[in-house]
């Protein structure tokens, strides 16, 4: 069943050519990802097929009826808006219901009167007739995996970032047949990246989804969509089937033009001393030769050559901290942690956010220091600090100005010099864009151009704060290659699998309440390590549980004795606690929010005891 369809659609800026004629469909239950460089027209696609921009020829259709959900990189948001008001923009009855609901919780928590109470029993009782328990469920597994603040939160009082997470919050609870997603996993850690896989693939719902995370596109869609010089091309595969097939016509390519280009010198030499006879075989030489000029002029990617920049030699002394402490009120972020740096190391930083990941970056910089320890920094050091904040420049600066003012010709290891232009062209930029005017950069090439400039300064210690956000997944793939040439310190905080994967020798990893564990090894043998050991503590009590070849013990039988009285009270009290949830009038507003808290916990706990009971029961069963 076809839910979208694009037939010849077309799109320029001035004489900027984005898409020309393209066409391709979206099936139910199809995830598919949409991948370019930086500027060549993701963004701008969504725009078209969302309403949100107009195409200069073509047309979207959408199969009559579905439902649709579009995450924008930059989401629209009123600053006096609440969390709520936001999450609950919509007119299905279950959403509608649910937010009716919640806001007669939190009236509740601040009115504790006869009506509130009946109010609540009301919204209840509504919850029961809509069946809108299970997307109750839904919004709360999407806010709390979020770490979404309170649902009366101002939207105006969040960072960026929040508000992006808000935004994609609202995309997943609503519940759609075709969503498009832009780059949805920026500004969310690794945890809550890996979460949102096994969201969207336990989905019934098409996808169309912009993203940089190659882990992730693996992971969620099964085909790919990729614009190039104008066009589409469809792979029907993970990443490295595209990286493959891309290859492959790039090949093909480069030998039809080089084929074409042969043909045009000598037809271009018939044309200089063509005939002044019009007669119909000149005529129709001269239109082929028109076509044939389009074909050999036509421009297609070389492989880049490798570059690594020069950097300062380092010292001996190059960073070291000792018992390094750090808090923020009552929370501690880092707890006696210390470490030496050796020459050319490669280091990744992985962690849930707001966990201390940056303000470690921010104390080894010098722009934060410790409640305790000492930072040594070695006299030879020059750092390269990209962070989160990104390039602060004059709007009307054009790029090429904005590179020089760090460096007109930068160095490379081998000796040799480029020029500011040809470090330029290196990441992406060509020649139109380089005399273009900041402000008319998309947010991608920004990042890019603040990326290339603090690689340029020649440091000797690189410190990238997810420098993988809002880049192309070709960009990445020239950064990565980049970067594994550098001869100097790499510090790295990102939440890109792959791009860890490929570059780091170790990582730190911030477990919280400000411990840090060093660990030798990518993130994917980390993870599988932890999954691995997860398994085989789980597998070792079942064993213990299914094999017991002795008698029970007298602990076993106090176990299970102890257990089935406490399976017993736990029952009790839900029981307690749904009548008191039931007939709210006389309850207080503070009783009726703890008792919701408390019915889930029960809930968790008796789930928890019933297994072990199980495993018990059967043990003591086997004797008696």
């Amino acid at each position: 069943m076809n839910y979208l369809s694009i037939e010849n659609l077309s799109k320029s800026f001035g004489e900027k050519i984005l898409f020309d004629n393209i066409s391709f469909g979206i099936e139910r239950g199809q995830k598919v990802a949409l991948v370019a460089r930086n500027g060549s027209g993701k963004t701008t696609l969504l725009n078209i097929i969302t309403g949100k921009d107009m195409p200069d020829s073509g047309t979207t259709t959408f199969r009559k009826g579905i439902r649709t959900g579009y995450l924008p990189q930059n989401p629209y948001m009123e600053a006096e808006w609440t969390l709520a008001d936001y999450l609950f923009q919509t007119d299905q009855l279950a959403v509608k219901t649910t937010r009716d609901y919640e806001e007669a919780l939190l009236y509740l928590k601040e009115n504790d009167t006869p009506e509130a109470h009946r109010n609540l029993e009301a919204c209840m009782a509504a919850m029961d007739a809509a069946d809108a328990w299970s997307y109750e469920d839904r919004v709360k597994e999407v806010v709390s995996r979020l770490a979404l603040p309170e649902l009366s939160e101002k939207l105006g009082h969040l960072s960026g970032g929040q508000q992006k997470k808000v935004a994609l919050a609202k995309v997943l609870i609503d519940t759609v047949d075709l969503l498009m997603l832009d780059e949805p996993t920026n500004h969310l850690d690794i945890a809550m990246t890996e979460w949102l896989e096994n969201f969207l693939s336990r989905q019934n719902l098409a996808l169309l989804l912009i993203t940089h995370d190659r882990a992730f596109l693996d992971a969620v869609c099964e085909e790919i969509i990729e614009i190039d010089h104008h066009q589409i091309f469809i792979y029907k595969g993970n990443y490295a089937y595209f990286l493959e097939k891309k290859a492959e016509r790039e090949a093909i390519e480069r030998a039809e033009i080089e084929k074409a280009q042969n043909t045009y010198r000598r037809e271009l030499d018939w044309m200089r001393r063509m005939p002044s006879a019009r007669g119909t075989k000149s005529r129709a030489r001269k239109e082929a030769f028109y076509e044939l000029k389009e074909k050999a002029t036509r421009k297609i990617d070389k492989n880049i050559p490798e570059l690594s920049v020069k950097s300062e030699r380092l010292g001996g002394k190059i960073l070291e901290m000792y018992n390094i402490e750090k808090s923020f009120g009552e929370k501690k972020l880092i707890d006696d942690f210390s470490y030496t740096f050796k020459k050319g190391e490669k280091i990744g930083i992985v962690g849930s956010n707001g966990i201390g990941k940056t303000t470690l970056l921010n104390m080894i910089t010098g722009s934060e220091r410790p409640d305790r320890g000492k930072i040594t920094v070695g006299q030879s050091v020059k750092f390269g600090y990209y962070n989160q904040n990104g390039l602060t420049v004059e709007e009307d600066k054009r790029v090429i100005d904005i590179v020089k003012e760090v460096a007109e010709i930068v160095k490379m290891d081998n000796g040799a010099e480029i020029s500011a232009s040809q470090f330029l062209t290196y990441f992406q930029f060509d020649a139109t864009t380089q005399y273009n005017y900041f402000s008319n950069l998309s947010g991608g090439e920004k990042r890019r151009l603040y990326l290339l400039r603090t690689l340029m300064s020649n440091p000797n210690f690189l410190i990238l704060d997810e420098p993988t956000n809002d880049l192309d997944v070709f960009t990445l793939m020239l950064l990565e290659d980049f970067l594994s040439n550098y001869g100097g310190c790499l510090l790295v905080v990102s939440h890109d699998r792959s791009f860890m994967d490929n570059l780091v020798d170790h990582i730190f990893i911030f477990e919280g309440d400000g411990k840090i564990k060093d660990y030798y090894g990518t993130y994917s043998e980390y993870k599988a390590s932890r999954e691995k050991q997860i398994k085989d503590t789980k597998k070792s009590k079942v064993l213990v549980a299914k094999a017991p070849s002795t008698k029970p013990t007298y602990k076993q039988q106090k176990e299970y004795e102890e257990i089935e009285a406490h399976i017993g009270a736990l029952e009790k009290e839900k029981t307690e606690i749904e009548a008191l949830l039931s007939n709210t009038e006389n309850a207080s507003s503070d009783t009726i929010l703890h008792a919701s808290r408390r019915i889930s916990e029960i809930l968790h706990e008796l789930s928890n005891l019933e297994a072990r009971w199980f495993e018990l029961a059967e043990t003591i069963a086997h004797y008696e």
